[in-house]
Formats: structure tokens, C-alpha cells, sequence
């Protein structure tokens, strides 16, 4: 027990009273409380109670069930949804991910006894204060993520753990304990259990944390090869060029620290040079090159990407960026126009991200005029958009049906004529007039007869 106090929402601190009055013990538990600890705003309120769900709907007018054979109702309080889940003791796990029963318990330390991390293990309600059974003030305080009891039990009861604590510690920046990392090597291959979608979820999430190096430790206690392998790869292919001055691996986890913390980013980040390890020839005189890798790069990404059941959207814009992240230009005018025109303009400023965090994870080797050559592109991609030029079929001034009116033959000759027409527009801006490409349109007709 403790006496730190912890300021609980009203509508949580009524249903644990409306508990309490009822004669069940009643608490916040989890991830609440230890955000709450650590003066962080909690996403979300979990309840735990001694009252069995049935003894829940009995006593609140609105509930539903959420998990009920879990234990959990869904109490409706002033709008509001909460999770009010009875105590219970998880039976054996027989796929490394459910429980294969549930049994309810009137005892708060056995609910406690089956949750993940210590610092995921402590309840709170106003009259009892803090309950920490297990260290979990202490863990936070030293910033150490540990499992409650025996780590290779917590993590063979759920292999998603282990991905979580990865989460966590780069999350909060705290260490993983040495029994923790331990169990985490140890039960690593039971990640196949898992679904994509669960994986998916924990992956972004340590991707856009503050700390998305903790990847290394990822790779260091075997959890990537189980569910990202051609990750493995890049840790084992090395650079030998004077651009770089670490492994793929190394160079992939320091562009996506030098990004910020976006989903798009991170990602593109992860998989821009996933191409390397099958593109890297040797030259005589023993430099390194990876010629085209960005197109096996942009495979690998769609594959991996719908392997981990990533939605459609974020497939199509990582796997464009990830294709185009080597895509390298004199800073002239017409060159960033045709880049926004193939990139998408809507793609465009994450472009200019990715050259800069991948340039900035390079050798010193050239970096100066690299980063200038960005810098110069930056400005004239804001000139353009100032400008309000013209870099996609959409902004140019004559349409599909302009054409035909004009005698072009409706079917395939149309987008191809628009296409040039476009072309030309990217060379040249004050070309951009419905009255000028409808008269090159007229002479080229004229040429042709």
C-alpha cells in the first residue's frame, strides 16, 4: 500500500465509489496509474473490481458486454464508455496468446500476479491509495522495465510481451532488466504465434517513440528475425564507400532517429535500403556499390508492409517513398518541378525529409554540399508552390474534354497528349494558358497533316 495520491477523472472516481458502496473492492489499474504516476495524461482508465460481471450490471443502469467471458463490461456513465474488468486468475495459455480459461477472484494481489510488467501492476482508489505489490514504484523510479514474477512464464503466457516491453522502454526510455531480456531471447520464436495486426500495432508504436534505436535491441535478443528477418539482413551487410560510415543496419536505425517521429517517416526510414543486401557488388578496387537497390527496396516494403496487414494507404505512400529516396537532383527550377510532378506533390515534403535524414546518417564524406544541394531544392519547391505552379495533370489548364472539342480522338491519344502537354509545362510555367496549349496543340496538328 501506498499513500501517493493520484487525481482520478470524476466519472472513473464515481464508478469506483458506486463499487465500493455496493461492498466490492474497486480500483484504476495498469497503465492509468503508471502514467498518471509518471505525470504523463493516460490514453485511457481501466477498473478493476472484486464484483463479478453480473454483479457490475446489476448495480449501473447502462452497461454492455465487452469481453464479458474475460470479465469485462463496459459501464456507460455520462456518455462515456469505461472498462470494468473482475478480478481474475488467466488458466493455462496453450498458444502462447489466450488463456484457455478465466477464473474470477475476489483477491486484488491475484489479479496483479498475472499482468506483464511491475510498473503495469499497480491499482489505485482514493480510500486505499497506491498498491504496489510487486516494486513497481520502485521500477519506475530507477526507469527499469521487469516482468511481475518469473519473466519466461510472463512471456510463454503471451509472446506479445516481449514485443511491449521493447515498446515501453523505448516509450519511457527506461532499461529492460537482465532476467526480462533474458526471457525475451529465450521465448522470441513464440512471435509467430502472434497476428500480424497485434505486431503491427507494437512495431509503429516503438517506431515513433522518442527512441526507435531500441530496434537494435530488438534485433540483439532475436525478436526482429521472427517477424521482420530482412531487418537481420542490413545488421549483416556492410558499406564498404566512402559515403558511409556504418552497416546498413547501423546507417537504416540512425536515418530513422534523424527523422521525426511520423509513421510515414519511420517507416520509409526502416525499409529505405532493405534493397542493399541483394544489390551490393564489390568493384576492383574493393568499394562497395548498390546500384538500383531503391527498386528492390520499394518490393521488400509492399511485401513486408502487406505481410504486417498494413492498411493500403500507408503501403502506397512508404513503398513511393522508399522508391524514390535516392532520387538526386541538380537544384534547378524544372528539376524540382518534374521530382513534385513524379513524387506527388503531396509526397513531396516528406521527400525532402527522408533525403535529409538519410544524408545526415552518412559519412562526412561530401556531406556539406549534399546537405547544401538539399537546402536549395527546399527553397525552390516553396518558390513553386508560391507560384502556384503547375506540376500535375489536375493544374493543367485544359482537360481531357478541351482535347477532344480541339479533335483529338477520344481513348488512349488523349492522356498521352496530356501528358505532353504537362511535360512542357514543367519546362516551362508561363506555358500554363488554356489559349497557348490549345494553339501548340493546333500546330502540332497542322505539322502532322
Amino acid at each position: 500500500m501506498g499513500n501517493k495520491r493520484i487525481v482520478l477523472p470524476e466519472k472513473v472516481n464515481k464508478i469506483i465509489t458506486i463499487l465500493q458502496e455496493h461492498g466490492y473492492e474497486t480500483y484504476a489499474v495498469g497503465g492509468c496509474v503508471r502514467d498518471s504516476i509518471l505525470g504523463r495524461i493516460p490514453e485511457d482508465w481501466d477498473i478493476t473490481t472484486s464484483a463479478l460481471p453480473e454483479e457490475t450490471k446489476r448495480i449501473f443502469a447502462r452497461t454492455f458486454d465487452t469481453g464479458i467471458e474475460h470479465g469485462t463490461v463496459t459501464v456507460l456513465l455520462g456518455g462515456e464508455c469505461f472498462e470494468v474488468t473482475t478480478y481474475r486468475i488467466d488458466g493455462k495459455y496453450e498458444d502462447g496468446r489466450h488463456p484457455k480459461e478465466v477464473v474470477f477472484t475476489r483477491n486484488l494481489k491475484e489479479d496483479l500476479l498475472r499482468r506483464d510488467f511491475t510498473i503495469n501492476a499497480m491499482a489505485y482508489n482514493d480510500i486505499n491509495g497506491l498498491v504496489d505489490l510487486f516494486g513497481g514504484i520502485q521500477d519506475l523510479n530507477n526507469k527499469i522495465i521487469r516482468c511481475v514474477g518469473n519473466a519466461k512464464e510472463r512471456f510463454s503466457e503471451d509472446a506479445l510481451r516481449i514485443l511491449r516491453g521493447i515498446r515501453f522502454a523505448a516509450q519511457l526510455e527506461f532499461e529492460i532488466e537482465k532476467e526480462t531480456r533474458c526471457g525475451m531471447r529465450c521465448l522470441a520464436p513464440n512471435l509467430k504465434n502472434i497476428s500480424a495486426e497485434r505486431i503491427q500495432v507494437e512495431l509503429v508504436k516503438m517506431l515513433t517513440s522518442k527512441h526507435p534505436e531500441l530496434i537494435r535491441d530488438a534485433y540483439e535478443l532475436g525478436i526482429t528475425k521472427e517477424f521482420i528477418p530482412e531487418f537481420d539482413c542490413l545488421m549483416e551487410t556492410e558499406q564498404e564507400t566512402p559515403h558511409h560510415m556504418y552497416n546498413v543496419g547501423e546507417h537504416t536505425i540512425h536515418a530513422m532517429s534523424n527523422s521525426r517521429a511520423d509513421k510515414i517517416l519511420r517507416l520509409t526510414m526502416l525499409f529505405h535500403d532493405m534493397g542493399k543486401p541483394a544489390f551490393k557488388t564489390i568493384d576492383e578496387k574493393g568499394r562497395a556499390h548498390f546500384k538500383k537497390h531503391a527498386i528492390e527496396s520499394e518490393k521488400i516494403t509492399k511485401q513486408v508492409l502487406r505481410r504486417l496487414k498494413f492498411d493500403n494507404d500507408t503501403l502506397r505512400k512508404v513503398s513511393r517513398l522508399v522508391f524514390y529516396h535516392d532520387y538526386r537532383m541538380p537544384a534547378e527550377a524544372k528539376n524540382v518541378r518534374r521530382a513534385m510532378s513524379r513524387i506527388g506533390e503531396d509526397l513531396f515534403p516528406y521527400y525532402m525529409e527522408v533525403r535529409r535524414a538519410d544524408v545526415l546518417a552518412q559519412s562526412m564524406y561530401r556531406r556539406e554540399e549534399k546537405i547544401r544541394n538539399l537546402d536549395d531544392i527546399e527553397r525552390i519547391y516553396y518558390e513553386i508552390v508560391e507560384a502556384g505552379q503547375c506540376v500535375t495533370l489536375k493544374a493543367l489548364e485544359v482537360t481531357g474534354n478541351d482535347l477532344i472539342k480541339a479533335g483529338v480522338k477520344p481513348g488512349k491519344e488523349i492522356g498521352e497528349k496530356l501528358r505532353e502537354l504537362l511535360e512542357m509545362v514543367i519546362e516551362r510555367p508561363e506555358m500554363n494558358k488554356k489559349e497557348i496549349l490549345l494553339e501548340v496543340l493546333e500546330r502540332e496538328g497542322q505539322g502532322k497533316s
